[in-house]
């Protein structure tokens, strides 16, 4: 319940902090607002002046009005009362409770890393920035309910994506993840220590529990949002007849997921690199369509699920990737474009982004994700500078 308490004193107000209520029965949120006055006793001189007496009155009961008119109006370009217009509000929610929501954009970090590199912090940003309507989620393994990290940490991307007002960052709790869905029983068999993929393998494991539990959309930590995805059910082309898992998004309980998660089990093998991942889906949506290449900028459609052309995420395909950290000529203006990957898998020799360096990716941070460009890439340049400067 948010609730707005106003305290009253002859010379001064006061505002305590608001806050929601969730409703577990009804699954959603009860939002509103309560104003208590509190007033201290008449002065006696007071009823010797009862006109300047109304006047302040008037004066308090309109300074009210409008504060929470702005509070209101503040909220109401949101789609969810989550989005507090406190900030700090957010930290309160669990994360049950932003994904059950739904229309999540999702995000994954399993490596043991707290600290987010400038690409995945541009990823999450870039998002947060397209999709402002929506909580945009990065789970990160490396982080416990134990671990203190806020806005005031030492490090530079977790405190800034954390200042952003629909950005949540909880930690991956994978066994708690995975209940209720055929990959429990598999992740109490595997041993994590004698999987080469690993890191690979468990991201693709959570990222179809996470959809099929609570729906949205989940994005690769590598992939740039240039515009909204018009799409609820799809996944996304590589190439013709040929599927990604880096990007795609279904509403809870679709079955096309919970037949994924099962044949992720029935097949399973942690040797191969990518069976678990692109290969599961294709292999998947193959045996449910018909799939033909794709003609110009096309989009196919199949059992209710679109299958996005290559062009709206993939236009740089991988064997080109490097072109990302090149100079063009002429930028291209990825019309066709919903998102970016920028194939960081690939990245064998960590090309960065460089500023001034008029790279490709130096432009789409600066268009996409301005306030990584600026704290993590120009101010950390400078930083450097200054430091072996004085050195």
């Amino acid at each position: 319940m948010f609730q707005a308490v106003w305290v009253s004193s002859s010379r001064s107000w006061a505002l305590k902090e608001s806050d929601c209520h969730y409703d577990g029965k009804q699954k959603s949120w009860k939002c509103g607002f309560v104003r208590a006055i509190i007033q201290h006793p008449r002065l006696r001189h007071v009823s010797k002046r009862p006109g300047k007496t109304r006047m302040l009155k008037k004066i308090q009961i309109c300074l009210c009005f409008f504060f929470v008119s702005g509070i209101l109006y503040e909220i109401s370009l949101l789609s969810g009362c989550f989005f507090s217009y406190m900030p700090m509000s957010k930290h309160f929610l669990t994360s049950e409770q932003v994904l059950s929501l739904g229309k999540s954009i999702i995000f994954l970090e399993t490596t043991e890393r707290l600290e987010p590199p400038p690409l995945v912090s541009c990823s999450v940003e870039s998002a947060a920035r397209i999709y402002q309507d929506r909580p945009i989620i990065l789970f990160m393994k490396g982080l416990t309910n134990d671990t203190e990290l806020d806005m005031n940490s030492s490090y530079a991307a977790f405190s800034l994506l954390s200042s952003m007002k629909n950005v949540f960052i909880f930690p991956l709790q994978m066994e708690t993840i995975f209940q209720e869905t055929p990959l429990f029983q598999w992740y109490n068999q595997v041993v994590p220590e004698e999987e080469k993929n690993w890191v690979h393998i468990s991201s693709d494991a959570s990222r179809l529990a996470l959809i099929w539990k609570y729906g949205g959309i989940y994005m690769d930590t590598d992939v740039i949002s240039i515009r909204p995805i018009p799409e609820e059910s799809f996944l996304a082309a590589q190439k013709s007849q040929f599927s990604s898992n880096g990007i795609f998004g279904f509403p809870a309980h679709h079955k096309f997921i919970w037949d994924c998660m099962e044949n992720f089990v029935l097949k399973y093998n942690g040797n191969i690199w990518g069976n678990q991942g692109p290969f599961l889906m294709t292999r998947m949506l193959k045996a449910i369509c018909n799939l033909t290449d794709f003609k110009g900028t096309e989009d196919h459609s199949c059992r209710n699920i679109s299958f996005l052309n290559p062009q709206r995420f993939y236009p740089i395909p991988y064997p080109a990737w490097s072109r990302y950290y090149k100079v063009w000529d002429k930028s291209p203006n990825f019309n066709h474009s919903y998102a970016l990957h920028l194939w960081n898998f690939m990245n064998h020799n960590r090309k960065a982004v460089v500023a001034g360096s008029n790279t490709l990716a130096e432009k789409l941070y600066k268009a996409y994700c301005p306030t990584t460009y600026e704290d993590l890439i120009q101010n950390a340049e400078l930083r450097d500078f200054t430091h072996s400067e004085d050195a």
